[in-house]
């Protein structure tokens, strides 16, 4: 009895000892996502709150640099290239750093996004962009620190920064109208020789019209005439369409071309074929 007394209680301990208690999170995570024009851009942060307490000048000191929220330090990602203040910022993610002042915001971009809170050691040289944006008085208090997505065009946003009675934002500008125009003028300039290739190199392996296969792998070799794979497929689709002449022409050229380059893999699979065809 003693016994089955000791084991129950050292198994009661034992749970106990893994046991863990969920409570919420003071400063809970959030993630925003927001389509600006093309440009994918999101957000991960964390939300303290006031909780009765001054923010700016007194929890969050005025010209001292913050991490811009909670825990963590705040991240920003853009899926293209995107101009703040005036800078070219590379797409890729940024931790964001502000350093807040009762009239203007000093807001950093920073290259770095490995931190907890702010960098040990500050290295300019990972700044990869900064502005000064103006801070807006509120009328009223915003209990938890919250970043927004604003003024949404085409061509670009502001970030909003909020907590207590402050509104800061931060303007950015898409790529969307060079995104747009490289889009327009590659559609309208037709099929690129590479999409001729895998068009006629999917009708070949799938057995449809030999004939149109044959159109576009020529199409496509007018716009690449180094590329000794194109001249390749050339001539197995015009051995399939019966044009054995043509086929040893194209499978010649690619072998000549692929020697040249160093390629052995595509110089044997010619002469493979140029035996199979008699021309060897």
């Amino acid at each position: 009895m003693k016994k089955a007394f000791f084991y129950l209680a050292m198994v009661t301990l034992s749970m106990g000892a893994f046991a863990q208690i969920n409570t919420p999170a003071p400063s809970p995570f959030q993630k925003i996502e927001q389509k600006v024009g093309l440009t994918d851009v999101t957000v991960e942060y964390s939300r303290p709150s006031m909780k009765g307490r001054t923010i700016f000048g007194d929890l969050v000191p005025y010209d001292k640099m913050w991490r811009t929220g909670a825990n963590k330090n705040t991240i920003v990602t853009f899926s293209d290239d995107v101009m703040v203040g005036g800078k070219e910022l590379k797409a890729g993610s940024y931790s964001v750093f502000t350093k807040p002042g009762a009239v203007n915001w000093d807001v950093y971009f920073y290259s770095d996004t490995e931190n907890w809170g702010t960098p040990e050691k500050w290295d300019d040289n990972k700044v990869a962009a900064m502005v000064t944006a103006k801070t807006f008085a509120m009328p009223m208090a915003i209990e938890t620190f919250t970043i927004t997505f604003d003024d949404l065009k085409n061509d670009g946003a502001n970030m909003g920064i909020l907590w207590d009675k402050s509104y800061v934002s931060v303007p950015f500008t898409t790529m969307t109208d060079k995104m747009v125009t490289s889009s327009i003028e590659n559609v309208m300039s037709g099929p690129s020789g590479g999409d001729y290739y895998n068009a006629a190199v999917y009708y070949l392996e799938n057995g449809k019209d030999i004939n149109k296969a044959k159109e576009w792998i020529d199409k496509a070799v007018a716009s690449n005439d180094k590329a000794f794979w194109y001249k390749r497929q050339q001539s197995l689709i015009y051995a399939k369409a019966g044009d054995t002449k043509g086929a040893i022409k194209a499978a010649k050229a690619s072998m000549a071309q692929a020697q040249e380059q160093g390629n052995m893999d595509y110089v044997a699979l010619n002469k493979k074929s140029l035996k199979e065809w008699g021309a060897m």
